[in-house]
């Protein structure tokens, strides 16, 4: 599955850029650098003049690809969730028993990336630490509702969505399924946060995951 993922052509919402990234060296440098710029100095300190001295380029270029360092990290965002999108669809396709298949979907959306797919340009494993702790600011915005409307968080909505049918899967007549699909999704990663930076907030242990927690709260909600 790693090698069918490193090959997949992950599609990002062209709303999110002003020039696909993927079209040139230069853009697929931006995406890389950023994602090691963000993680070493974060998303407050980042600026497109520090990523162009990164990357030995002039600042008014990177504006060519994205017009706000908001955008960037809405572009950053949305291809982690589809790179892991692709990962749930390839991980569950072959499983008939509704219940498993939703227990792989949690173990899948919910573990820490440990490995990342060798992209040639894109460190999944450091892409994970800044989705956990950045991604949040992507939609954290007074624009928030005028860019949903838009389409610019399609894939965030759409693995959601995803999850939402496994539940249903399991139980049909389940009222809160998205609720419970968008909690296990995010308390993925909120968990993950809390077990780095405020650890007395979690019963999730340094380096394990919270997934048997998901799994232990979606077998008695479906109950």
């Amino acid at each position: 599955m790693k090698d069918l993922l490193s090959v997949l052509k992950i599609s990002v919402p062209d709303k999110i850029f002003i020039k696909d990234p993927e079209t040139s060296d230069l853009g697929r440098r931006i995406i890389e650098n950023s994602i090691f710029l963000i993680d070493e100095i974060g998303f407050e300190s980042f600026t497109f003049k520090k990523l162009g001295t990164k990357i030995s380029s002039n600042e008014s270029s990177i504006y060519r690809y994205f017009e706000s360092k908001h955008m960037l990290l809405l572009y950053l965002s949305s291809w982690y969730w589809a790179w892991l999108e692709y990962k749930l669809v390839l991980e569950t396709f072959s499983i008939s028993n509704a219940y498993e298949k939703l227990e792989k979907a949690i173990i899948t959306v919910t573990n820490k990336i440990i490995e990342d797919s060798k992209y040639s340009h894109i460190n999944e494993t450091i892409l994970y630490k800044i989705i956990v702790n950045e991604s949040s600011k992507s939609f954290l915005t007074k624009e928030v509702d005028s860019k949903n409307k838009e389409g610019y968080f399609e894939i965030y909505k759409r693995l959601i969505s995803r999850l939402n049918e496994m539940i249903l899967g399991v139980k049909p007549n389940y009222k809160y399924s998205f609720s419970l699909a968008s909690t296990i999704l995010e308390g993925g990663l909120h968990q993950h946060f809390l077990q780095e930076h405020f650890p007395s907030l979690t019963n999730i242990e340094k380096n394990n995951t919270p997934t048997q927690f998901f799994i232990q709260l979606a077998k008695t909600a479906l109950q």
